[in-house]
């Protein structure tokens, strides 16, 4: 276990990057958003995740790569939620008209905490105040970040509130696992019988649909590439689960036949939110010495489903004083 300086942030505070290793994985993660930064494999020349070599390049072209978006990740619609009869207006950071993954100065682009490390864990924190993107109440949360036998990476998100409020925290990782430009010849299994449609904004319509004779069927593992009447099908949307939080199982499969190499992923989470990266466009390089284009890596979301505070029958996020909402997730990596 290592801890280095790796930079600062506009305002002059320091950013610190810690390097863990454990079960054949290493692992680099910064006090910045308590960011994974690097993930590597042993005897696997690429990394596992995208990222930048230098932190100057998160704060200007990032699209959250292993980033902790939260007090609520992904969308809410018009950024207003009702919770015990009182209306909140958040901040609508995406467009002006929506609120995505808890505004523009969320703790995915804060200064977190190193509460305790080893050779093989981190733990990190952060205390979201009342008001901060109009959220109600203050939030701590606790990050940690352990490597285990086997492969596994894993993730576990602790979070207390002082009033009632939303929380919903997320790992934000684009996976390739083969180092190519494009994973959209990876495979994909995702335990799901249900999907959430979205529209032009990719909010939730509200509607529950079943994947079944639809692009958006993953149950048996098969290829992420899939044309549609306009091309590639662009996934980005959640997989419902379940319709709350659970122990942990196994809720994906990702694999490359080309490296060999698979990532098996469990969680607690009711929902699972892949994308599959269309979007990337940064102009600077990355972690493999060149810029990201398209479909460079995918991400695979364990949290709640987008929007819940607005649809009846959505897997929720609301937290209450006295409760403690634990979210656990295992990234487990092997090789043929």
């Amino acid at each position: 276990m290592a801890i280095e300086a790796f930079g600062q942030t506009a305002d002059g505070q320091p950013v610190h990057r810690v390097t863990l290793e454990g079960g054949g994985l290493t692992a680099r993660i910064m006090t910045w958003g308590a960011t994974l930064q690097e993930l590597r494999l042993e005897g696997h020349g690429a990394p596992l995740t995208l990222g930048f070599p230098d932190f100057a390049s998160y704060p200007k072209h990032s699209p959250f790569f292993g980033q902790t978006p939260g007090r609520h990740a992904n969308r809410i619609a018009g950024g207003r939620f009702t919770l015990d009869n009182v209306d909140y207006q958040l901040e609508c950071n995406e467009a002006g008209v929506t609120h995505l993954h808890g505004g523009s100065a969320s703790m995915a682009k804060r200064i977190w905490t190193l509460d305790s490390h080893g050779a093989d864990y981190a733990v990190f924190s952060i205390v979201d105040p009342d008001g901060q993107a109009g959220y109600p109440g203050s939030m701590k949360v606790e990050a940690r970040y352990e490597l285990r036998a086997g492969g596994c990476m894993a993730i576990t998100y602790t979070s207390v509130t002082d009033r009632p409020t939303l929380a919903n925290i997320a790992h934000h990782s684009y996976f390739n696992l083969d180092g190519s430009d494009s994973i959209l010849d990876h495979d994909l299994m995702i335990a799901a019988d249900h999907y959430l449609p979205v529209d032009a904004l990719q909010i939730p319509t509200g509607e529950i649909r079943p994947v079944e004779g639809t692009d958006f069927d993953f149950r048996e593992l098969r290829p992420i590439r899939r044309n549609g009447p306009d091309g590639q099908v662009l996934y980005d949307h959640n997989f419902c689960i379940s319709s709350e939080r659970e122990t942990v199982r196994t809720i994906a499969l990702a694999r490359s036949m080309q490296s060999g190499v698979a990532m098996e992923l469990r969680s607690t989470e009711p929902g699972l939110q892949f994308y599959t990266g269309f979007k990337i466009t940064p102009s600077v390089p990355g972690l493999m010495g060149k810029p990201y284009g398209a479909n460079a890596g995918f991400c695979l979301e364990t949290q709640s489903w987008p929007d819940s505070p607005n649809h009846a029958g959505f897997a929720g996020a609301v937290l209450r004083p006295g409760e403690t909402l634990v979210q656990h997730t295992e990234h487990v990596f092997m090789r043929s």
